[in-house]
């Protein structure tokens, strides 16, 4: 397996000019960093010409198993970069290890396939030193949420300003079929004979029990949902974090029957900001919160009235209900899985705060002296003092 493996917009790990258009060159460091915080793609060069699909497509061959839903997100992504209109060369995709860490070779972007679990640390570099560049991370739930998790939890809580994507399909699918993190508690594999004790991880209550500023989740074979969920987290400033249920038809096929098959709008919960919560193709029935207990529940829309059904609100900063949301399932009594946005609110992002911090202590270029002083009160720190010839000790 390769690691460490850097790849160019020419599909060449030599080349370094990537072809395409010409863009306005933005500069790197902390002169570029002055970006509002709502704006996840600031700072980053427009491409003078429009992009298509195509431009994102690298010349590899695309080495995944037939069915796999690894295609439709790798498709669905490659025709959201040109939509977001920013030039190609400033496009990074960083992975890790698992079969969705093939990503960066299959697009004609700059990308690094890395090791186990360090995307998020390694894109955390990128994300500081280049604020020109839209970092994505692409990553699997065995990746991320195991030998990978310190490294994702913390990326969420300092809110850089990167993109995650997590491909869930609740298996080990490139070591060929052990249990993950989000392996349903009983599933029978090759590491588990008798079935896996272990209870899974809810990626989303990972991210928003993180702190994470945008998180949502989508469906492989949704390109529609796909697609706007994708381009939503682009365009947040701070750390965007999408799950994707995607199918594993080797070792895990059928995991998400119930929401990928012909009745799946019966079994899926579409979140739509300001828009009440309803169950289910027709609507009939709403989330609704029992007034003894506190706990979400459903409700028919007839019995109950419109106005009592649950208003969803991603911008609420307080993530306890998104958190709620994320484990709708969890009391069995609602057996419909909600998708879509869950949370998305404003909060700096780290990689501009440092960024601004090293401004500052570097004092004024075009001054000598201002620079000179700037590094002797880095130096002299916060906690200084100075003795006397006499043994009197000043604070400073």
């Amino acid at each position: 397996m390769n690691t460490h493996q850097i790849t160019t917009p020419t599909g060449s790990t030599t080349s370094p000019v990537p072809e395409g258009p010409t863009t306005t060159a933005v500069p790197a460091g902390p002169a570029a960093s002055a970006a509002p915080v709502s704006e996840g793609l600031a700072g980053v060069p427009l491409a003078l010409t429009a992009l298509k699909r195509r431009d994102f497509v690298s010349d590899q061959e695309v080495r995944w198993c037939p069915g796999c839903g690894d295609y439709s997100i790798l498709s669905t992504f490659q025709a959201v970069l040109p939509e977001l209109g920013i030039a190609r060369e400033n496009a990074v995709v960083i992975s890790g290890i698992g079969c969705s860490s093939r990503f960066p070779y299959y697009m004609n972007a700059y990308g690094m396939h890395s090791i186990h679990g360090r995307a998020p640390a390694i894109a955390t570099g990128v994300a500081i030193a280049r604020p020109d560049l839209a970092v994505f991370v692409m990553t699997g739930d065995g990746d991320a949420l195991s030998i990978g998790g310190n490294h994702l939890i913390h990326a969420m809580r300092r809110n850089i300003n990167l993109t995650i994507i997590l491909f869930n399909n609740e298996i080990y699918g490139l070591t060929k079929g052990q249990y993950s993190p989000t392996s349903a508690q009983g599933l029978v594999t090759k590491s588990s004979p008798m079935g896996s004790v272990d209870y899974p991880f809810n990626p989303l209550s990972v991210a928003l029990g993180a702190g994470c500023t945008f998180v949502g989740r989508a469906i492989d074979s949704d390109r529609k949902g796909l697609d706007a969920t994708l381009r939503a987290a682009a365009k947040h400033r701070g750390t965007s974090f999408v799950e994707v249920f995607q199918n594993c038809p080797i070792f895990n096929d059928g995991a998400y029957g119930d929401i990928k098959g012909p009745d799946a709008a019966d079994h899926l919960v579409r979140l739509a900001d300001g828009e009440p919560v309803l169950l289910g193709a027709d609507g009939s029935r709403g989330v609704v919160r029992d007034p003894v207990s506190g706990a979400l529940t459903s409700a028919s829309v007839e019995e109950v009235g419109i106005d009592h059904i649950l208003v969803h609100d991603s911008h609420r900063e307080d993530p306890s209900l998104a958190f709620e949301l994320s484990h709708l399932t969890d009391s069995g009594q609602i057996t419909q899985t909600p998708i879509g946005i869950f949370r998305d609110v404003v909060k700096p992002a780290y990689d501009d705060m440092v960024r601004d911090q090293l401004t500052r202590a570097a004092g004024d270029h075009n001054s000598p002296e201002d620079r000179d002083d700037a590094l002797q009160t880095l130096l002299n720190g916060v906690d200084n003092w100075t003795v006397t010839e006499d043994g009197q000790v000043i604070e400073n």
